[in-house]
């Protein structure tokens, strides 16, 4: 009769009690939203906007940001518009098909040589453009042959391990020419020399001026040619012995208009009243205009 009585008269309130006690025990507890439930697609479009470095940096977030920075669209907005152009030239055409745009842009931003090695490009990661640099070997100079006149002499200060050294010679002439798809732009092209010879002696760097002489009497002139024209020169006197320095030669405009851009260059002194003598020769550099500056650090 008790039990009946109680079984009748239960109370309301702890029933509904239970009852939501029970339904939070068996239902999961609800997850927030995270980074890592965004679409691949979606973050795709997000680094598209970002540089390289920051791409980088996210794709180790999760699975989605990683997945996301392989997206061929992202790494195209980061490549030349001519990138296929220089790939062909660089690396090789069979190359072209085999690599995402991700692996092409890593490639080109390595110092890659062509041309048996004279000859090194790459892709400066910050601005997307095009750097050239041609080793003293790769350059037609008068008397080379003669190791009266020139040798060439292994260094650790070169890009490419070896650089030209001029003894003594009275007819000073230094010329190049090349072809090579640059993107369009503005471009300016140096000569990197130095006065003295350079080696290590105790674990010091030394350089040796002995036959350092002639450049003061006359200045030295620099001049380009492009194939659509245009013609710059400049001039100046070769100073500060002990330091490689770049000698601006000129600038010239790439417009786009054509697949590929030929170059011919020039350093003369060719007053034969006196000779001229300890100079090293590293190499030619073709820079766009806008990375200047840094050249001043290289």
């Amino acid at each position: 009769m008790g039990a009946n009585l109680s079984l009748t008269f239960t109370d309301p309130n702890a029933c509904s009690l239970v009852g939501s006690l029970c339904l939070q025990i068996s239902s999961p507890p609800a997850t927030k939203p995270s980074l890592g439930d965004l679409p691949e697609g979606c973050v795709a479009l997000i680094l598209e906007y970002l540089n390289p470095q920051e791409i980088c940096k996210l794709a180790r977030l999760n699975r989605a940001f990683r997945g996301a920075s392989w997206a061929d669209f992202v790494w195209e907005s980061k490549l030349p518009v001519n990138y296929e152009d220089l790939i062909g030239r660089v690396l090789g055409d069979d190359l072209k098909d085999k690599l995402c745009k991700r692996e092409i842009y890593t490639r080109l931003c390595r110092a890659n040589a062509f041309d048996d090695g004279t000859k090194k490009a790459w892709l400066d990661k910050r601005t997307r453009g095009v750097c050239l640099s041609i080793a003293s070997k790769g350059l037609a100079i008068t008397g080379i042959d003669d190791r009266r006149y020139w040798n060439h002499i292994p260094t650790e200060e070169s890009r490419f391990n070896s650089v030209a050294y001029l003894q003594q010679i009275w007819w000073f002439e230094v010329d190049g020419q090349f072809e090579f798809p640059f993107p369009a732009g503005t471009y300016s092209l140096f000569f990197r020399l130095q006065l003295g010879r350079a080696a290590k002696r105790f674990g010091r760097r030394i350089c040796n001026t002995e036959h350092v002489h002639g450049w003061e009497i006359k200045p030295v002139q620099f001049q380009i040619w492009t194939s659509d024209g245009q013609h710059a020169s400049s001039q100046c006197f070769l100073n500060d012995p002990g330091k490689w320095n770049l000698y601006h030669a000129g600038d010239f405009v790439v417009d786009g208009s054509n697949a590929s851009t030929k170059l011919k260059f020039s350093m003369t002194q060719i007053d034969c009243t006196h000779t001229k003598g300890g100079l090293c020769l590293d190499s030619v550099l073709v820079y766009p205009c806008k990375l200047r500056e840094g050249l001043k650090h290289f």
